[in-house]
C-alpha cells in the first residue's frame, strides 16, 4: 500500500470502464503493471469519466462496468494491497487539473494528436466529435501528473497521448518558474498492439474482434478459427508469411515456448504447417491462460462488496494525493487564496492584471 514515504518510482495507469476487459488490454499493459506492482508505486484508475467521453448518450453503460473492470484487475492477479485501484469521477482534482491544462494546449495541437486523429476516424466522428473526446489527452495529462507518475504501461498506439503529457508538463513549469509536475515515460510492452482477430487494426469491443478475458473455451474457439492468417497459404505444403499473421502474433504473446514459436515460425516459413494446426496450438495456449482468470472472476463477482471496499479504500488514498498535486498547481500559478489576498494587497485592478 502506498505510503507518504514512499519512494518507489510511481506508474499511473487504468481503463475505460464501456465493457469487460480483453485480451488486447493485457497484452498493451496489464502484464507489465502486474510486473511493477511489486517494485513502483502503482495507481489504477477506473477511468469512467473519459468513458463519457463518446459514451454520453448511455451512461448506465459506464456505471456498470466499473464493477466489471475492476472484476478483471483482480482476477488477472492486481493486488489492491499493493495497487491502489481508483474511480476516476470520485476524484475531482481531476477534473480541475483538466479545465487548468486546456488553457495550455491548441484546438489544433489537439487535432494533430495521431491517437486522436485515428479514433476520430474509426468512430467516423468528422466534424461532429464531442469537445470532450477531443480534449481526451489533456484528461489523460491531468490523471498521469495528479499522480506525479513517472511510468505508463500503454499499448503503442498511446504513445503519443504521453507525448503531449509531457508538453503540458513543461508549459506548466515553465509558467510556474519551478518544477511543479514531472514528465513521464511510456513504457511498452513485448507485443506493444494486438491487432483484433480479423486482423483489421487493434483488437477492441466495439468491432467485434476482441477475446475477452472472461472467454470460455467455446467462445475462444470460435475466435481463433476467424483469425486471419496468410491468405495465399491455400495448402500445409505451401510456404507461408508469419508477418502479419495473426495467429503467430497471439503466438508471440502468449506462447510461454519461445522456441516452440520459434520452430513453428520456421515449418511455417518453407512450408509442411497447416493454418489449422497453428490455430489449434494456439487455442490450447488461450484455454490455459483464460481458464484459471475467468475463474477467478467468477469468484470475485460473487462478492460485489468486497470489491466496492477495495474500490472505495482505493479512492479515498488517490483522492488525497491529487489534491495535494493540484494544490501544488494551482500554487505554481497563482492561483491559492494566498495569492488573491496578496494581489488585492496591490490595490483592486492587480485581480485582473
Amino acid at each position: 500500500m502506498p505510503t507518504n514515504l514512499d519512494t518507489r518510482p510511481v506508474v499511473l495507469t487504468g481503463d475505460r470502464t464501456t465493457g469487460p476487459l480483453h485480451l488486447g488490454h493485457y497484452a498493451g499493459s496489464l502484464k507489465s503493471r502486474l510486473a511493477l506492482q511489486e517494485s513502483h508505486c502503482q495507481y489504477l484508475l477506473l477511468a469512467d469519466l473519459q468513458a463519457l467521453t463518446d459514451n454520453a448518450d448511455d451512461p448506465s453503460r459506464i456505471r456498470r462496468n466499473v464493477l466489471e473492470v475492476a472484476f478483471d484487475y483482480l482476477a488477472v492477479g492486481v493486488d489492491p494491497g499493493v495497487t491502489t485501484i481508483a474511480v476516476q469521477s470520485q476524484l475531482p482534482a481531476l477534473a480541475e487539473l483538466t479545465m487548468l491544462y486546456m488553457n495550455f494546449v491548441t484546438v489544433s495541437r489537439l487535432e494533430r494528436n495521431p491517437t486522436i486523429k485515428a479514433e476520430i476516424q474509426l468512430r467516423g466522428f468528422e466534424r461532429d466529435v464531442p469537445a470532450g473526446f477531443l480534449c481526451y489527452p489533456v484528461a489523460q495529462a491531468a490523471d498521469i501528473t495528479a499522480f506525479k507518475a513517472t511510468v505508463v504501461p500503454v499499448g503503442e498506439d498511446q504513445v503519443p497521448l504521453i507525448e503531449q503529457t509531457n508538453e503540458i508538463v513543461r508549459r506548466i513549469n515553465r509558467q510556474a518558474g519551478r518544477p511543479v509536475l514531472v514528465e513521464a515515460e511510456a513504457r511498452l510492452s513485448r507485443v506493444a498492439r494486438l491487432p483484433g482477430v480479423d486482423g483489421k487494426g487493434k483488437m477492441s469491443k466495439s468491432q467485434g474482434n476482441a477475446i475477452p478475458l472472461s472467454a470460455t473455451p467455446d467462445m475462444i474457439r470460435e475466435a481463433v478459427g476467424r483469425m486471419y492468417t496468410d491468405p495465399n497459404h491455400l495448402r500445409a505444403s505451401d510456404p507461408g508469411t508469419v508477418e502479419g499473421n495473426v495467429v503467430f502474433t497471439y503466438l508471440d504473446a502468449f506462447a510461454e515456448d519461445e522456441a516452440e514459436v520459434a520452430a513453428m515460425k520456421a515449418a511455417y516459413r518453407r512450408g509442411g504447417l497447416g493454418d489449422m494446426v497453428t490455430k489449434r496450438r494456439l487455442e490450447e495456449i488461450l484455454v490455459a491462460f483464460l481458464d484459471p482468470i475467468r475463474k477467478r472472476r467468477a469468484e470475485i463477482a460473487a462478492d460485489p462488496g468486497y470489491v466496492l471496499s477495495v474500490l472505495d479504500e482505493g479512492t479515498r488514498r488517490a483522492r488525497a494525493v491529487t489534491q495535494a498535486t493540484l494544490h501544488e498547481v494551482r500554487a505554481g500559478l497563482g492561483l491559492t487564496l494566498a495569492d488573491l489576498t496578496l494581489a488585492s494587497a496591490h490595490g483592486p485592478r492587480a485581480l485582473t492584471a
